[in-house]
């Protein structure tokens, strides 16, 4: 790994201990104000309820695909898979480091329906070995963006649910990313868990990702994606999930390096907090279990979310 990406990596390092710092020690008075405006949506939760369930009044991570909001996201992944080795035949881990820019615009259609539109910028950085980049350093450039919207229905405190389409654009240069159009159906539903802790919640998402243009020479892709996702409110704002990303995989495409099967089933969880009402810090890991289809070897994701 040259000198610049190790850089890239200890300044992301010192900016997700730094964040994550804040939220352990954040100062007494601003727990006073998280308190007060805890209760302040609460109060604005039980009005919306009373005139169609708009607000469940969860504390919101950014990832209840059923729970849209306006939302600003800076999301840090680094990950590692097996690539092609500098013999033929031969299996090498690449590493790629990726910063996502990520925006969420949410507009009310009436109750109970939202449309809400979402749109993603990856920056990636990556050192894979192929025929024209034997050398096998870092690569630098935007990756592939992509564009969403999705319809989602409030159904009731409890309920929500809805369905989407995003469409993938083949914006990366060769050896980073993966050339190809592809689109993303994607239909799920959310139940609040009062049970467990107020907030609380259990959502089942499904997509598939399908390529259907772009360059001929590469892999045609086409995999089911499963989204089983347990969010667990605790106190003092502090939120577990599991399965915070539909990393639960199904390939039906052309293979990848090393697959030999089609399931890719990680253990994947996150940690994280809400520092403010509208300020939310969490960081993702994510290993393999059974990698038949081989997605990652490791995973990690830093999110940190804005709401306007």
């Amino acid at each position: 790994m040259n000198r610049f990406a190790q850089s890239i990596q200890k300044r992301l390092a010192v900016l997700v201990m730094s964040v994550m710092a804040f939220g352990l020690f954040a100062p007494n008075e601003l727990k006073a104000q998280q308190a007060s405006a805890s209760s302040t949506r609460q109060d604005g939760a039980s009005a919306g309820n009373e005139n169609g369930g708009q607000d469940t009044g969860q504390d919101n991570t950014g990832q209840d695909f059923t729970s849209p909001q306006n939302l600003f996201q800076l999301r840090y992944q680094y990950k590692t898979a097996p690539g092609t080795g500098s013999l033929k035949g031969s299996i090498r881990t690449v590493t790629t480091d990726t910063l996502y820019l990520r925006s969420d615009f949410t507009f009310d259609l009436g109750s109970p329906w939202k449309v809400v539109f979402r749109t993603d910028l990856p920056f990636v950085a990556k050192d894979p070995i192929s025929s024209d980049h034997p050398s096998g350093d870092y690569l630098y450039g935007v990756g592939d963006a992509d564009f969403q919207a999705a319809l989602i229905e409030q159904i009731n405190q409890q309920w929500a649910a809805g369905g989407g389409l995003r469409i993938i654009a083949p914006t990366g240069p060769d050896n980073i990313t993966s050339g190809k159009w592809q689109m993303m159906p994607i239909v799920g539903a959310r139940t609040m868990l009062p049970e467990l802790s107020a907030g609380s919640y259990f959502q089942g998402a499904v997509r598939y990702d399908l390529s259907f243009a772009g360059d001929p020479t590469k892999k045609n892709i086409s995999n089911l994606q499963l989204w089983p996702m347990l969010n667990i409110s605790l106190p003092d704002r502090w939120f577990f999930t599991l399965y915070p990303s539909a990393d639960i995989r199904v390939n039906y495409g052309d293979p990848v390096t090393g697959q030999t099967g089609r399931l890719f089933l990680p253990f994947d969880f996150s940690v994280g907090r809400s520092l403010t009402k509208d300020f939310t810090v969490s960081l993702e890991v994510g290993v393999p279990i059974i990698k038949d289809y081989p997605v990652y070897d490791f995973k990690t994701t830093t999110r940190l979310n804005m709401k306007f």
